[in-house]
């Protein structure tokens, strides 16, 4: 009955008619009131075309990821850590056809010619799959849901993510455009803190973004977002963050930000930077702000260019680094600081302003003096 009822209730548009779901349930003797006859869309679609028994979850407050392990173990994250969800697939079988029906609503194809799958899901959910025998415990599912809440730098202070003192501090790195990146750990809140700094920006300033998968959503009257486009099953009509930075020069932007820096494209966003575009932004994966150079060494190796250009650029076009850390489940900015000349041979360093310690509380550091001189600011910020 169940197929029957979806088959006849296929649709052109949105892939379920509810019309003919009742006409065809009608057919099987059974008669179904509004609220049960929506009841059964609802399913039927998240069976068919969406994320069958995961909708729940992806839908439930505060989540932020939920993973499918080989052989249908479901793990979710709400913000308290990875926990185990409660539900489970039916075996290998169920979990290759949800990632396979996933991907296929991306415009994506997955199968023994083309095992993994990185893509954008219609409601901005980001997946990736991997099938065997690339994956020999079987197909892994993993969806990061985009975050509904539209973060300002007041909420993330509300909600312990930064620490008050740090807020006039953050406040002044906008207002003076000073360049920054956000370094972090997967997971551990640079896009939130990226899209909290871009709502403070001034509403007359243009602000281009670039992404490889679109989550930044800054409550900002000016935005333009540019994202990357993915190569067919042969590799090719792929459009990388590179060629789209290069383009986001040419659009008169105020700030351009790239969201998360993660090969070529460092060395256009560095130059861009480097072109009178202040106040411009990133992400990029570090495990301290410290590892920020080495990692920018090894990205942009991959596209041609040495440590010595990295470091001529980098110190000239970028002021600050901001790094943020996961620990016990919270996301909190843990760091403030600064980029200039190095010291013992070194072309570049970054060195810490602001340290926030396990109470909350910021500490000055080495770099406070130069990024109180950048910012105008006579005084630390109370914690």
């Amino acid at each position: 009955m169940r197929a029957r009822l979806a088959g006849a209730g296929r649709a052109a548009g949105d892939g379920l008619d509810p019309h003919a779901v009742a006409a065809a349930a009608a057919a099987e003797g059974v008669v179904l009131g509004a609220p049960a006859l929506l009841r059964l869309v609802d399913a039927l679609r998240a069976e068919l075309t969406g994320a069958g028994r995961l909708e729940e979850l992806l839908h439930a407050d505060g989540v932020t990821d939920v993973l499918v392990n080989g052989g249908g173990a479901v793990w979710v994250d709400d913000g308290a850590g990875l926990r185990p969800a409660g539900v489970r697939l039916d075996g290998e079988a169920e979990v290759r056809a949800l990632a396979v029906r996933l991907a296929a609503g991306a415009g994506r194809r997955l199968d023994e010619a083309s095992p993994f799958v990185d893509a954008r899901l219609p409601d901005g959910t980001r997946l990736h799959a991997v099938l065997p025998p690339l994956a020999p415990d079987g197909t892994h599912v993993s969806l990061r849901v985009p975050a509904l809440r539209r973060w300002r730098l007041p909420d993330l202070v509300a909600a312990g993510g930064v620490a008050p003192g740090l807020l006039p501090v953050l406040r002044a790195i906008v207002v003076q455009r000073l360049s920054l990146l956000v370094s972090g750990g997967t997971g551990a809140g640079k896009t939130t803190l990226l899209q909290a700094l871009l709502a403070e920006v001034g509403p007359g300033e243009r602000i281009v973004l670039v992404e490889d998968s679109g989550e930044l959503r800054p409550e900002h009257p000016h935005v333009v977002h540019l994202e990357a486009r993915h190569g067919n099953v042969e590799g090719r009509g792929g459009i990388g963050l590179d060629v789209l930075v290069r383009q986001a020069l040419r659009m008169r932007p105020d700030r351009v930000v790239v969201g998360e820096c993660r090969g070529a494209e460092v060395r256009d966003l560095l130059a861009a930077l480097n072109t009178g575009h202040a106040g411009g932004a990133g992400t990029v994966h570090a495990n301290t702000a410290a590892d920020v150079v080495p990692r920018l060494h090894a990205l942009a190796a991959a596209a041609g260019s040495s440590p010595e250009a990295v470091d001529a650029q980098l110190v000239a076009g970028v002021d600050v680094v901001l790094h943020v850390e996961r620990r016990a489940g919270a996301r909190r900015l843990v760091e403030v600081a600064v980029v200039g000349p190095g010291t013992g041979g070194a072309r570049v360093a970054v060195f810490p302003a602001l340290v926030v310690d396990a109470a909350g509380v910021p500490h000055r550091g080495t770099g406070w003096p130069a990024l109180a001189a950048r910012l105008q600011l006579d005084a630390g910020p109370a914690a």
